[in-house]
């Protein structure tokens, strides 16, 4: 497989390999993907915006250039911005390849950085050179405005030009939480939705703050994805426990989606309303308790959201349909294909 170049959501020739609950796999287009849902369907997205999480800025104590790249916060609270998880690299930008990037210069609890308008110091070291908890100084409205003046989304080299904020807010994006776009909801658009509501098919939205895909690093990737927050809607709750009750399907667009409805739920198979923290890692022994589907991006094996994958089929599956996205030249990362993947292709 080759990596997606060009940061267009919904290009006409996007291809979708389905895998049934059978294990059996077919090649389609993803403008089809309406056709494979069943009426009765609930089809649920996370509707995150993305915010302009890279920040570029000066070590103060070594005078050294950095490139601060948010990637968790523990609330999805507008007032609650002081505080973030963050990678930190040396000086460069996404056009050298994150696994090349530079350390940057050694760190200390304490250490101050200048990120354009922002001040931020360093509270805590997080066992890794490069990742920190760091706090911004100044009123919530400030460190917004700060952020999203000066910040840039998060991008990497297999995208040769600079991404626009636009580029990486899905069609149903409202809050500005993700710290990466919720990819798989590109597939969206309102054509689709008018579409879902012709075939019976429901759709509902939930919130979680998309962390950051990758580190660059081995030991960093390793630990991914970070604790999450995540808000679920009193009515999409409501729909869920209405939908399982009833037999129909749970559909996931994207693993944000899964993996806040598996944390959501309760001892009883109930999803709950409200806020909550996604802290599990999904994976093959990860027990599915709400979603019957999910649709994703095309991801590499390596990473947390093909892990999440081996939740819905097993491996000797995703391996199959491994070698059938590579003979048909489909296209991984944010601006990729897709997968269509029905729990149950376990052996």
């Amino acid at each position: 497989m080759i990596a997606a170049t060009e940061p267009v959501q919904r290009p006409a020739d996007a291809k979708l390999l389905v895998i049934d609950g059978r294990r059996d796999m077919r090649h389609v287009s993803r403008v089809e993907l309406v056709e494979l849902l069943r009426a009765g369907d609930l089809v649920i997205a996370n509707d995150a915006a993305t915010l302009p999480a890279s920040l570029s800025g000066r070590h103060v104590p070594s005078g050294g250039v950095v490139e601060v790249r948010l990637a968790g916060r523990r609330s999805l609270s507008p007032h609650d911005v002081e505080s973030f998880t963050a990678i930190v690299f040396g000086a460069g930008d996404f056009h050298t390849p994150t696994e090349h990037r530079p350390l940057p210069p050694p760190l200390s609890a304490g250490d101050s950085l200048l990120l354009g308008p922002l001040h931020a110091a360093i509270t805590r070291l997080l066992d890794h050179p490069r990742l920190v908890s760091l706090r911004f100084d100044g009123l919530p409205d400030d460190i917004w405005s700060g952020i999203a003046r000066h910040g840039h989304p998060l991008q990497y080299a297999h995208i040769a030009n600079p991404l626009a904020l636009w580029d990486v807010w899905t069609p149903i994006a409202g809050s500005p939480v993700a710290f990466e776009p919720p990819s798989a909801g590109f597939v969206l658009d309102w054509r689709t939705l008018t579409a879902l509501r012709a075939h019976r098919i429901a759709f509902a939205t939930l919130t979680l703050a998309a962390g950051i895909s990758s580190t660059g690093d081995l030991e960093l990737d390793a630990r991914l994805p970070f604790d999450e927050p995540f808000h679920v809607p009193e009515t999409t709750a409501d729909a869920v426990n209405r939908a399982k009750r009833e037999g129909r399907r749970v559909v996931a667009i994207g693993t944000t989606v899964v993996r806040a409805l598996e944390h959501a739920v309760d001892r009883s198979g109930r999803v709950r309303a409200g806020d909550g923290l996604a802290t599990r890692r999904i994976g093959a022994s990860t027990p599915l308790r709400v979603v019957d589907a999910i649709l994703s991006g095309v991801h590499e094996p390596a990473t947390s959201h093909y892990q999440l994958l081996r939740a819905f089929a097993d491996d000797e599956t995703l391996h199959r349909a491994d070698a059938l996205m590579n003979a048909l030249g489909y296209r991984t990362h944010e601006f990729g294909d897709s997968m269509f993947v029905e729990a149950g292709s376990q052996s």
